[in-house]
């Protein structure tokens, strides 16, 4: 009988990348002794590495996880492997094209979190007691620029706070929230509902999306009830996870039914690009709708208007770190509506 094949360890690039130029940041863990050992042992843990296991971990996908850290992936493929070499513990299993977590992977990574959080929260606490607002805030941008008056909010963080540096992370709302998680971003803007614990929310505006298709189709499309839109080809988000994406999919299943998607995308710019040559249907913000209806090559229907709010939010643990509270000054700033909403308890 043929011996089935286990699935292979973890194994990256065999060129290693040269590190970050930033001085690597460090965490002790403690390890247990094998073989009769006596205690425990204290062993160093770069949190740049630990950060990247956490996004790996998350994703289960290399590349992606490359994407979200902004680093090359190679560089993400030498940092899991230091990892696994430096807790001599394998952390992820390879299987055909897919990563998959070993046991030992499954429960350090709640572990990882924990650690990851609680040194973005001693940077914070440091800040406070210097109460000198300096340093590089980092945002994810999960929304429209211009709409969410990004450049609005940094220009006003920038006057009042020359020394802060900004970083942006263009990021889709759910990669967002895992990055305010992970402490890989500061502060992020995101079309959600505050569903998450231990966040707090600010809401902006409300974002109205709209079905959009070829305007050689505006008939059908004007007249159709959800069964024959159904049935019209459409172009659809890769993650269901994104809020807005789990509603266009709920309003289908609320009638029973599922679009027929052609092709799919994992950011709606790319989707929006292939409308005016007429390639299927797609649920798109209403000012891009109206906008492609008054330039004659979309048709809307009057069918599943849907609508979200444009939140900033941060880790509510964060509330007081300097940073956070320049960044927020400066968006009351751009939006003299700002609400606080608290996240899920």
């Amino acid at each position: 009988m043929a011996r089935l094949r286990s699935p292979t360890p973890f194994s990256g690039h065999s060129v290693l990348e040269s590190r970050t130029k930033q001085k690597p940041v460090v965490a002790l863990v403690r390890k247990r002794q094998e073989h009769g050992g006596k205690g425990d042992v204290i062993m160093v843990v770069d949190l740049v590495q630990l950060r990247t296991f956490v996004a790996v971990a998350e994703e289960l996908h290399l590349t992606r996880a490359a994407e979200r850290l902004h680093i090359s992936q190679s560089a993400a493929s030498a940092h899991i492997r230091a990892i696994e070499e430096r807790l001599d513990t394998q952390l992820f299993l390879r299987t055909n094209r897919n990563l998959e977590l070993t046991r030992a992977g499954q429960l350090l990574l709640s572990k990882a979190n924990a650690l990851l959080n609680e040194a973005a929260l001693f940077t914070s606490f440091a800040r406070e007691i210097r109460g000198k607002v300096d340093g590089t805030v980092t945002l994810g941008i999960g929304s429209e620029p211009v709409a969410s008056r990004l450049g609005n909010i940094i220009a006003a963080l920038r006057a009042k706070h020359p020394l802060i540096g900004v970083d942006l992370r263009a990021l889709h709302s759910s990669a967002t929230l895992h990055g305010l998680k992970a402490g890989e971003l500061d502060v992020g803007l995101l079309l959600s509902r505050p569903l998450e614990p231990g966040f707090v929310y600010y809401t902006l505006m409300p974002v109205k999306f709209r079905i959009a298709g070829p305007c050689a189709w505006k008939a059908q499309i004007e007249s159709a009830g959800w069964p024959e839109l159904a049935r019209l080809p459409w172009i659809t988000p890769t993650d269901s996870s994104l809020a807005y994406a789990a509603r266009l999919y709920q309003l289908f299943a609320d009638n029973g039914l599922e679009p027929n998607t052609v092709v799919s995308f994992d950011n709606a710019s790319i989707g929006r690009a292939l409308l005016p040559n007429g390639v299927g249907m797609m649920l798109i913000r209403e000012e891009h709708a109206r906008q492609g209806e008054r330039d004659g090559y979309l048709a809307l229907s009057p069918l599943g208007e849907v609508e979200f709010s444009l939140f900033i939010a941060h880790l509510e643990s964060r509330g007081n770190d300097p940073l956070i509270r320049a960044v927020m000054e400066a968006a009351a700033d751009a939006w003299p509506e700002l609400k606080k909403v608290a996240g899920m308890q």
